[in-house]
């Protein structure tokens, strides 16, 4: 489908801006909140859109923490209960994967019940899943605690964005507003493995989901303040959440057990063959549905498949490098939690300086280079971390971590501009959601392939298995810098 031009030059600035993200792990949804958002009521007393403002941003921030600071608490949760390599990677992954998948369809929800109800019901889901998770007694509940958590974030984040849109009807006061909720989520990503770490040290791993119910509670107190959020028709496609959902699950083991009980097995083998039905018949009922989650005709726009790929490929190398690291200094090297989580502040304070540059370098040298120039980077990050030993000097691995913090935040600004700028503007939500899932996925399968190659005998930290991961983490990143060189158009 050909992309359809913006209605002005001023219109596409700003849609530009509101998608500039502070941080390649953190979601882009402003663009829900055009296509997805609910008419907003007459403009609320200042009071009430602060309100609105600080639920939002609270409930971003505590689901954004949740993701970064759970890596830090992984190996105390594997002496507490035993869970092996596996375990660990369902425990990241099941929240990873839910997220993903029901991001194609949250938006939808969040118009058919209204902003604030919507918005309600995934934070007193995210905080009740966590108080499972800290009461967890074995790894298989907390794995099912951690899937619920993960369909509630899917819920939260774009109800969150449609509620700042419900708060601020003028155009400059809701640009200020999205500017603090985007930074409130680069804070708390680089927040979290600090937070994680102390938390695991001084009070055990179930601190870190603890933490949750106090500011669970905190939003559900505000959101009583906040007006109630009209509700619009908006079609839910229930055969292809569901196949979404079933595929992603069967890939995800499929990756996950293969390097534990062999990828010949009958397990591994099944999930695989019902990944590929799901996946099949997902397109089918896409093609079927009169108002699909998923347009198809989108994808065969190089504009829009390119970037899906660059997303997965990103997000590939961000979270499993974040998945493997959290391991390497615990496990390797024997830091502590908060030792561990103090490794990653210097990574996020470079990701959010480069976040700041990246827009205005794509308007300098155009957005292919840019794009192009970020997976070149992330690729030798990956290079970069394969001479990594137990007695590396941290300052050397600090340094060596630089390219790790700059590739991602350079590419993705670029390329979510791109793909906005490439779907008619009632696709924009559609587009949106469609690249935020591919990026959770991307994430996801990482922690699922480091995972399978980390794990030594009797559970060791496997260092040759850690370079087979990066290796091919950089590899991917290669193929889909060539993609986009060759495809997409250099302004």
């Amino acid at each position: 489908m050909p992309a359809t031009p913006s209605p002005s030059r001023s219109t596409g600035s700003r849609r530009r801006h509101d998608l500039e993200s502070p941080a390649p792990g953190l979601l882009r949804q402003a663009d829900v909140v055009r296509a997805t958002a609910p008419p907003p009521e007459p403009l609320a007393a200042p009071r009430r859109s602060g309100v609105a403002l600080v639920a939002s941003l609270l409930g971003f921030t505590v689901i954004t923490i949740d993701v970064s600071a759970v890596n830090i608490a992984l190996p105390a949760i594997r002496d507490s209960l035993s869970g092996g390599m596996a375990g660990l990677q369902w425990v990241v992954d099941a929240y990873t994967l839910m997220f993903a998948a029901l991001m194609l369809s949250a938006g939808a929800l969040a118009d058919r019940t209204g902003a604030r109800r919507a918005y309600s019901w995934g934070v007193a889901l995210f905080t009740l899943a966590s108080l499972g998770c800290a009461l967890a007694p074995g790894i298989g509940v907390l794995v099912g605690a951690r899937v619920a958590q993960g369909a509630a974030a899917a819920v939260v984040m774009p109800a969150s964005l449609a509620l700042i849109r419900q708060a601020y009807e003028d155009a400059r006061a809701r640009a200020r507003a999205i500017a603090l909720w985007t930074v409130g989520g680069s804070l708390a990503m680089a927040a979290g493995p600090v937070l994680g770490g102390l938390l695991t040290d001084a009070a055990g791993w179930r601190a870190v989901f603890l933490l949750n119910l106090p500011v669970g509670a905190v939003i559900l107190g505000l959101l009583a303040r906040v007006p109630r959020s009209p509700r619009r028709p908006a079609a839910l496609d229930g055969a292809g959440q569901l196949t979404a959902v079933v595929a992603l699950a069967g890939l995800a083991f499929a990756v996950i057990e293969g390097g534990h009980l062999g990828w010949t097995s009958g397990p591994v083998l099944t999930a695989a063959a019902l990944a590929l039905a799901a996946g099949y018949a997902f397109l089918v009922a896409e093609a079927r549905h009169r108002q699909p989650m998923v347009p198809l005709g989108i994808l065969t726009n190089r504009r829009v498949a390119v970037p899906l790929a660059v997303g997965f490929a990103v997000n590939a190398a961000f979270y499993g490098g974040i998945f493997l690291l959290g391991l390497y200094y615990q496990q390797l090297r024997g830091m502590s939690g908060t030792a561990a989580g103090l490794m990653f502040v210097p990574m996020s304070a470079v990701v959010t300086a480069t976040n700041l540059v990246s827009p205005r370098l794509a308007e300098r040298i155009g957005r292919r280079p840019v794009i192009v120039a970020g997976q070149l980077i992330f690729s030798g990050a990956m290079l970069a971390m394969l001479p990594l030993t137990a007695h590396t000097p941290v300052w050397l691995v600090l340094v060596l971590l630089l390219p790790l913090s700059v590739g991602g935040a350079v590419a993705v600004p670029a390329l979510t501009a791109l793909l906005m700028d490439a779907v008619p503007q009632e696709r924009a939500g559609a587009a949106s959601g469609l690249l935020n899932s591919f990026r959770q996925m991307g994430g996801a399968l990482a922690v699922a392939l480091f995972g399978s190659l980390l794990s030594g005998p009797a559970g060791s930290f496997c260092l040759p298995g850690m370079r087979i991961g990066l290796l091919a983490v950089a590899a991917l990143l290669l193929v889909t810098a060539a993609l986009t060189r060759l495809l997409l158009p250099r302004g």
